[in-house]
């Protein structure tokens, strides 16, 4: 697995730990990830609170077959997330059967280990979705 560069995810932290997102000075649309430039044509974009923790899945999909990198998280699901406030993430699903998730399922945000970079001795985490438990 091709692992980004240190300094880049050091970079990266505030959207991988805490969900930050940008927003248009111009017209409010909130991006995430943080994006350069708003559909509206402003670039004023300011960063924007952390955003909301819990959602629900819009969509997912299940994959069976992964590379080997992921051969321990198989079946690997990775869902679109309406987060409560109406912005949506893609994440990966954790902590559930494919058979028992449906479009509306509440889920929760969790941070958990991405990858490791034995070269740089450096454990990458970031935000991943999981049920939210009734």
């Amino acid at each position: 697995m091709r692992h980004e560069s240190v300094p880049m995810y050091w970079r990266n932290i505030p959207q991988y730990y805490r969900l930050v997102a940008k927003r248009c000075r111009q017209c409010g649309a909130v991006y995430f990830p943080p994006a350069l430039r708003c559909r509206c044509g402003s670039a004023e974009l300011e960063d924007y609170d952390e955003l909301p923790h819990e959602g629900r899945l819009v969509e997912y999909t299940v994959l069976y077959q992964v590379g080997t990198d992921f051969l321990k998280q198989k079946p690997l699901i990775v869902g679109l997330v309406e987060l409560n406030g109406g912005v949506r993430a893609v994440g990966q699903i954790v902590d559930a059967q494919p058979d028992r998730l449906a479009p509306g399922t509440r889920v929760e945000l969790v941070f958990r280990r991405v990858a490791v970079d034995g070269r740089h001795g450096l454990i990458m985490y970031g935000y991943k979705f999981r049920p939210v438990q009734p």
